[in-house]
């Protein structure tokens, strides 16, 4: 039997407050639609309490959604990032441990309360993010060390993570020199433009694979054609990606380019994660050994899965049928 390959994301773990929300709510919380900006905590707080509703709370972060959602596809895992020493870092980590995740690798700050997202999900099911970095952004270059990812063969590391340039050169670096392959989702459109002067530099040098969505991969080229785009990115890297939501996606493997159509859904509720859970089946197939067809194909159901209903995952049911289309697809 094929030894199991293990993976380890590193990121900011973040506990995501979901809420539904009218369109009109936006011209109360400013930026562009769709995005992503960092806020202080008071910030979300105040959010919430002007949308008058409870959110509901669940495990997120833009790496740890991919590594979350490939425990529940049984690949071994753990997960490079920092939470509170507060009773929302003892539930994320006890919810990564109960489905199967190693959380030895966790960092922990006494002072600095565990991140936060606000995800507010207007009815075209799009998410616009406001989020508090708290304890993750206060991880160090110095605490990432060669020997966080030997024991492992992936290492999946986020976009957002450049926002600090010099911890994400850390990341990329030590996982390399452990001899990880590597993948690197752009996060955003925000973050590719905050990146633009070290992000080709970065992918040339470190990257394996690069996943951007439509407007990550416009941010980064200039132009709206994403299948130019997935050839630029497929320079720098062996394996590029441009999602396209309900279009499917363009991937790239070498000299192999092929378009992968999305699986068609009755209803999108919630766009949260779906990105990061599509990269997730990509990375199974992927470290599988799958033609990249098959990788496109499981990337796809995730994708259509987690878009159903709120939050960042799939749930129990949906687990149950992606894990039996696993089956079937190999």
């Amino acid at each position: 039997m094929t030894q199991q390959r293990k993976i380890v994301g590193v990121g900011s773990p973040i506990v995501d407050l979901l809420i539904q929300i009218p369109e009109s709510f936006l011209d109360i919380v400013g930026g562009a639609k769709g995005g992503m900006e960092l806020v202080d905590s008071d910030t979300i707080d105040r959010l919430v309490t002007k949308t008058g509703l409870a959110p509901d709370k669940a495990p997120g972060g833009s790496a740890a959604n991919t590594i979350f959602a490939l425990a529940h596809m049984g690949m071994p895992t753990a997960f490079i990032g920092k939470l509170g020493m507060d009773d929302d870092g003892g539930y994320y980590q006890e919810m990564f441990r109960v489905i199967g995740g190693n959380v030895e690798r966790f960092r922990y700050s006494a002072e600095v309360p565990t991140a936060r997202c606000l995800s507010l999900i207007t009815p075209d099911s799009e998410r616009t993010m406001r989020t508090d970095l708290g304890a993750a952004v206060h991880m160090t270059p110095s605490e990432i060390e060669p020997a966080d990812f030997a024991e492992f063969d992936h290492a999946h590391i986020e976009g957002y993570l450049l926002f600090n340039a010099e911890l994400a050169e850390r990341a990329l670096y030590c996982a390399k020199n452990a001899g990880c392959t590597v993948s690197l989702d752009l996060g955003s459109f925000e973050v590719v433009r905050a990146a633009q002067s070290v992000l080709p530099g970065l992918l040339e040098k470190y990257v394996d694979a690069v996943f951007a969505n439509e407007d990550e991969a416009a941010a980064y080229c200039g132009h709206q054609d994403p299948e130019s785009a997935l050839q630029e990115l497929g320079t720098l890297c062996d394996i590029a990606a441009v999602k396209l939501g309900a279009k499917g996606a363009w991937l790239k493997r070498g000299e192999e380019t092929l378009h992968c159509g999305a699986i068609p859904v009755t209803q999108v509720v919630d766009t949260t994660g779906a990105g990061d859970c599509w990269a997730a089946g990509f990375l199974y197939g992927h470290l599988n050994g799958w033609p990249l067809h098959k990788c496109g194909e499981i990337a796809a159901i995730l994708g259509g899965e987690v878009v159903q209903e709120i939050g960042a995952s799939p749930n129990r049911a949906a687990w149950s049928r992606i894990r039996e289309q696993i089956t079937t697809i190999q």
